[in-house]
């Protein structure tokens, strides 16, 4: 028994000492740094081999950072475009995915020293290596690149000087499709992202003039400079212990020009010159600066919203009368319309009309707007028109008969008049609806006034004075369209 004693004795012991370690050693506190593994390798991409892990540079550099504060990196998942303004809100402490240094961003956030850089450069068809060199060679061409970026910059001011017409997109594989389809004459991108969409999509040259020069940068929010300074020294230290330079080698960007940027990061000139360089712009010079776009997304709203509500209330009508008083297989095939259409995303038809189509029909973005979002407000016409004529009283048609009108007749001077009536309201709640819908063709780049909101908002780090002008120039579009729909209830309002 006193042995069984003194063993349990022995056993337990180290079990307590180590309950007892863990006791005393909290776990270590975390870093969280957000990206976009939708951007894909070399940045921040799911590891294929097991996709709960995450690879890239952008991942190895908050890697160290966490070490080197003696922390445990923690990524958050957010859409590209979104980063700055999550790193504001607080949703993590650093941001990194591809994120460039801009004037703009220093102004409103703590930004490192940057870390990589990189060149913009032009991609354009085989056939135009010779035509299409610089940008002043894009006089009139269509010209793709992300939105919010230094490229973006580069060809608003492209659009000026050469007259280049650019072409904003949400992400930045559909760029170099459509380069590849022939709906854009070249992309103008930094060199990392052009060099991995050539291995993903091949059919176009990247050209070896360099427009630009930009760097990669990790961005904190107003108020983190301890962080960040924190930071710097970490990637001052990894530059000089070759770290940096071995990841990037790992990740096939690594060139000659990064040997002398590195050399200059280590000197602490540049950090300071680009700093030198910032310039500020008030909110209220960046609105009066960016009026005339907003105008010119408002108008193009307005001409997709009429044009696609033209197209859905003519098929509708269609759709609806057939519905009424097409033959049984008719009637299933319309049926079918309009189910499937109302139970699939405006988003999705959207996408597979311009790109899941483009092999069949290469429809341009303003075309597709126009017809995808009529298609799909058709349905709910479809159904309108379909209770509207359903609602006039069968006794009503019943006598058009006896005084021997035509079926034809009957739809056209009993029937359609009072179906209007029934349907006007519903019609006008639809078409305010459809004018806001209208700003989800952003995603096939038709910028219209949300899109050169979000391009705004994006560019001054805010949406409350961009929103504000954006929901006072909807209203302004919307409400007259209530007010007039009430004075025509008013006037063909039934006795």
């Amino acid at each position: 028994m006193v042995w069984l004693t003194i063993s349990f004795i022995a056993l337990s012991a180290p079990l307590h000492l180590s309950a007892q370690s863990a006791r005393t050693s909290p776990p270590l506190p975390v870093l969280r740094w957000g990206g976009d593994a939708e951007g894909a390798a070399p940045f921040v991409e799911a590891d294929p081999s097991d996709p709960s892990k995450l690879r890239g540079f952008d991942v190895e550099i908050a890697t160290m950072f966490a070490a080197g504060l003696g922390r445990t990196p923690r990524f958050v998942q957010v859409a590209w475009s979104s980063i700055e303004q999550s790193v504001a809100r607080g949703d993590f402490d650093v941001g990194m995915s591809g994120l460039e240094d801009r004037p703009e961003v220093r102004q409103r956030f703590a930004v490192t020293r940057p870390y990589y850089e990189f060149r913009e450069v032009l991609a354009v068809r085989a056939a135009d290596t010779a035509r299409f060199r610089t940008l002043a060679d894009l006089r009139g061409q269509r010209v793709a690149t992300l939105g919010s970026t230094l490229a973006y910059q580069l060809l608003l001011e492209a659009e000026q000087q050469h007259g280049v017409v650019p072409v904003s997109y949400d992400d930045d594989t559909h760029p170099y499709t459509d380069l590849v389809d022939g709906r854009v004459s070249a992309v103008l991108l930094d060199h990392v992202v052009a060099e991995r969409a050539l291995r993903r999509t091949p059919g176009f040259v990247i050209q070896p003039t360099t427009i630009a020069v930009g760097h990669y940068v990790a961005v904190l929010a107003k108020g983190n400079e301890a962080l960040r300074d924190s930071l710097d020294v970490i990637l001052k230290a990894r530059m000089a212990d070759g770290s940096l330079e071995a990841t990037f080698r790992r990740w096939n960007v690594w060139d000659a020009n990064q040997t002398a940027f590195h050399a200059r990061m280590l000197a602490d000139s540049a950090t300071q010159r680009l700093e030198s360089v910032t310039t500020r712009m008030s909110t209220g010079e960046a609105t009066i600066r960016y009026l005339p776009a907003l105008f010119r997304g408002a108008g193009l709203t307005l001409l997709i919203s009429f044009s696609a509500m033209a197209l859905a209330v003519l098929i509708g009508v269609a759709v609806a009368s057939g519905r009424v008083y097409g033959p049984q297989p008719v009637q299933w095939l319309l049926t079918a319309y309009v189910e499937i259409i109302r139970g699939t995303p405006v988003l999705l038809q959207l996408f597979v009309l311009y790109y899941g189509l483009s092999n069949v029909v290469r429809l341009p973005a303003l075309l597709a707007a126009i017809i995808g979002l009529g298609l799909n407000y058709a349905a709910y016409e479809a159904e309108v028109y379909r209770a509207a004529l359903q609602a006039i009283p069968r006794a009503q048609l019943e006598a058009a008969r006896t005084l021997g009108l035509s079926e034809w007749q009957s739809f056209r001077l009993v029937r359609a008049p009072q179906a209007l009536r029934f349907a006007l309201a519903p019609m006008t709640n639809d078409f305010v609806a459809l004018l806001k819908d209208s700003s989800l063709v952003s995603v096939i780049t038709v910028v219209e006034l949300t899109k050169q909101t979000a391009i705004y908002a994006t560019n001054i780090g805010s949406w409350m004075v961009p929103g504000a002008i954006c929901a006072a120039m909807y209203l302004a579009m919307s409400l007259p369209l209530s007010r007039l729909a009430r004075a025509l209830e008013a006037r063909w309002r039934l006795p």
